[in-house]
């Protein structure tokens, strides 16, 4: 089976731990958010990447959900002391090391998608990781605060700011004229399902979609997603903030809605929405415990979410 995903941060990487022990078989192609990618520091991030890449190469620290494991801080305490900031984005010792990696090779002339098959060649993560997008794509957030209105990166009100601020809008700043990465097309054409984890619809999968000719080339397919809403409320993280700033409910039904019947055919909602079972505008809804608290739950999901495409394709 080849099997194509699209994933943000934390929840689309535990779910795709959860597929990957469920389908050990499947050939499985993530595809990665890049609009999260910052530069800090002389060096560039890409946090969505690298929590896939962590995760399902055994070095994600399982408590927090992003970052290393046994990781250590000295090089931050260093960089405070010599005052150099910014002090709200914390990245230890051995995630540096990832992120030099990743910036000496983009400065030598290397592509994200070149760079990232390199890193994975030491995690291992048993898919093939690809980013959206080669091209430069950063999200950002117009926010109106003491300072005024003004649009800051993504991360700062993410991580400073703890979406805290009501964000007026928000923009992926140059998708609009990036172009999918090399393979990217190629295996969303090649697959026969397409699975849309628990990410963040908005800032994760969204800005996935808004690559030119991704969102096209995946409502070809049979297209299953997992509800990240639960009981009206994110299961984890600030969904709904960035929900609200494009004017959608925080809730199951709206998410699927969001997305459209033209791009999704099913749709897993935790049995706390069993009232949007059913058929929504024709999307096939079904109901199960969608809390991903471990492995083997996890694995259940997405042997659901597998499910449902085999009967919605047959």
């Amino acid at each position: 089976m080849r099997i194509v995903a699209l994933a943000g941060g934390i929840g689309g990487a535990r779910f795709l731990r959860g597929l990957r022990h469920t389908a050990p078989e499947a050939d499985i192609t993530v595809i990665g958010n890049t609009g999260d990618d910052i530069s800090l520091f002389g060096l560039r991030i890409c946090p969505d990447l690298d929590t896939v890449m962590y995760t399902l190469g055994g070095g994600i620290n399982e408590e927090q959900g992003w970052g290393r494991a046994d990781e250590t801080f000295t090089l931050r305490e260093e960089l405070a002391a010599y005052e150099v900031g910014p002090a709200w984005f914390t990245l230890g010792d051995r995630d540096f090391a990832t992120h030099i990696v990743r910036t000496q090779m983009l400065d030598a002339g290397y592509p994200l998608s070149a760079v990232t098959e390199a890193l994975c060649d030491r995690w291992r993560p048993g898919v093939r990781l690809l980013p959206m997008t080669d091209d430069r794509v950063e999200t950002h957030v117009v926010i109106e605060d003491d300072e005024g209105k003004r649009a800051v990166h993504f991360q700062e009100w993410w991580v400073r700011l703890h979406a805290g601020t009501p964000a007026r809008s928000i923009a992926a700043v140059g998708a609009d004229d990036a172009k999918p990465a090399p393979g990217v097309l190629e295996a969303i054409e090649a697959a026969d399902l397409v699975v849309l984890p628990p990410s963040n619809p908005v800032v994760s999968i969204g800005t996935i979609l808004a690559v030119p000719g991704i969102r096209a080339a995946v409502a070809a397919k049979t297209v299953v997603g997992v509800s990240p809403i639960i009981g009206g409320a994110p299961v984890r993280g600030m969904a709904d903030a960035c929900l609200t700033a494009i004017g959608v409910e925080t809730s199951a039904r709206a998410v699927a809605a969001h997305y459209g019947p033209d791009l999704l055919d099913g749709w897993l909602v935790d049995t706390a929405d069993d009232g949007t079972a059913g058929d929504l505008d024709g999307i096939a809804v079904r109901a199960r415990p969608l809390l991903m608290t471990d492995v083997e739950a996890t694995a259940d999901i997405a042997r659901a979410a597998l499910d449902l495409a085999e009967e919605l394709r047959a």
